[in-house]
């Protein structure tokens, strides 16, 4: 028996700016506990499909994370995606990047890094 990859969890400040953000660039349903809100993959997703946990705190993000999503575009569409997500509230970032590199790094509403890949691993 092993461990699989159920759900992503990300400290956030304001979580509901922060749901409304990954909701619409993740096309996920939010479901609100009275606390932090759940986000849900929506009923076409794959099936094991990770689930989101704005987990909130009071602690402002500081420095580079050390860990971060990746996220496929399925018609790749990357810089199309890349102007949507711009549109609901991320920013480019420069990490160190090359500009050679496979993937365009973003980071959310609240400066958390995220990279959005040309090409699926496989």
């Amino acid at each position: 028996m092993t461990s699989r990859f159920t759900q992503w969890t990300l400290d956030v400040i304001d979580s509901r700016k922060m749901a409304a953000f990954w909701s619409q660039a993740l096309g996920y349903e939010i479901e609100h506990d009275g606390t932090s809100p759940h986000l849900f993959p929506p009923s076409d997703a794959p099936p094991g499909s990770l689930t989101v946990w704005l987990q909130e705190t009071g602690d402002p993000k500081s420095g580079k994370n050390r860990n971060h999503p990746d996220l496929h575009v399925p018609d790749g569409q990357v810089d199309e995606e890349v102007e949507r997500l711009i549109a609901l509230g991320a920013e480019r970032i420069d990490i160190g990047q090359k500009g050679d590199e496979g993937f365009v790094v973003l980071a959310d509403p609240e400066g958390n890094e995220f990279c959005l890949l040309y090409r699926r691993p496989e």
